[in-house]
């Protein structure tokens, strides 16, 4: 057993089955089967089970697996080290951001560090699923939820505040919602999950309601959401974020202020696989990304929105 073995071993298992471990390695299938077959004919035990569509590891597969990932991170850390001596910061990044989150307040940060460190590629997706981050070859992503998946290293960038807002030419028409109840019989703006209801969560002392909406308008774009509701065709139902500046220069009016409202999840967070080694442009931009949540959030459960008088 050598240590390129046990690096196919941790490669296949990352990929999930063996034809995307031999695209991922630039091998043939059958070429990655056969040395597979090779390590655990030297090792005398099976290491992982096939399936038609995926391969797991059994019980000695899943510890030469973490044995594996730690010679590879040892390796990958080695050699950056010595790459990074007299140089300027290089690499390659890959990160999935919300839509709005991601427009609204990441991009420019994310030009910013750019700008600082014109060397590294930056490869931004913008997702709002989570999705599973082997599978996408996502080094981090960035999402709004409640909990994070246990199996993931997950940071907190803050707390989320979502808002329920209009244009004062619907307020004018319409009036604006007194009570979170309102909202099921009023044309709503928000984002949504396709095949499953819209639960809005909302709080107040120890009071606690949910409302069931049926939106009018339904986008995970917000830009999009943000349009409809300065357009004056309905209520918007969004995180604070993406109507910041509308509602400062009031061209949106808030409703339910006194109420604290969720529907996708309370907070933001920054998710990455458990490693025991980041690459160099991977660790500088998970840390510039804190820093700048940290300074948005410092003091304030969210980019709390002035109040405005009634």
């Amino acid at each position: 057993m050598d240590t390129k073995s046990l690096t196919l071993l941790v490669e296949i298992l990352d990929a999930g089955n063996l034809s995307e471990a031999a695209r991922r390695l630039k091998m043939t299938r059958a070429n990655v089967s056969y040395h597979l077959s090779q390590l655990e004919r030297a090792v005398g035990m099976q290491l992982v089970r096939r399936t038609t569509r995926r391969v797991e590891p059994t019980e000695i597969g899943l510890k030469l697996y973490q044995h594996g990932c730690s010679i590879r991170d040892e390796l990958a850390a080695a050699q950056a080290s010595v790459e990074s001596l007299g140089k300027t910061p290089q690499g390659r990044v890959r990160l999935s951001v919300p839509s709005g989150y991601g427009q609204f307040v990441m991009t420019p940060w994310l030009l910013e560090f750019k700008r600082s460190y014109p060397d590294i590629v930056l490869d931004v997706l913008f997702e709002n699923s989570v999705e599973d981050l082997l599978r996408d070859e996502v080094d981090i992503a960035v999402r709004i939820m409640s909990e994070p998946p246990g199996h993931l290293v997950a940071r907190e960038l803050g707390q989320v505040r979502y808002v329920v807002c209009a244009s004062p030419a619907y307020r004018d028409r319409h009036g604006l919602p007194r009570r979170p109840e309102a909202l099921s019989d009023l044309p709503v703006i928000s984002a949504a999950v396709i095949g499953r209801p819209l639960r809005l969560s909302a709080y107040q002392g120890n009071q606690r309601q949910q409302v069931v909406l049926d939106p009018t308008i339904v986008s995970r774009n917000y830009v999009f959401l943000r349009d409809a509701a300065l357009a004056g065709l309905g209520v918007a139902v969004v995180p604070d974020y993406v109507v910041y500046e509308d509602v400062a220069q009031q061209r949106l009016l808030t409703a339910l202020d006194d109420w604290r409202l969720s529907i996708f999840g309370r907070a933001m967070y920054l998710l990455m696989m458990p490693s025991r080694h980041q690459p160099r442009a991977l660790a500088m931009l998970i840390e510039f990304i804190m820093d700048k949540a940290h300074a948005a959030h410092v003091g304030r459960p969210g980019l709390l929105l002035p109040r405005q008088a009634r």
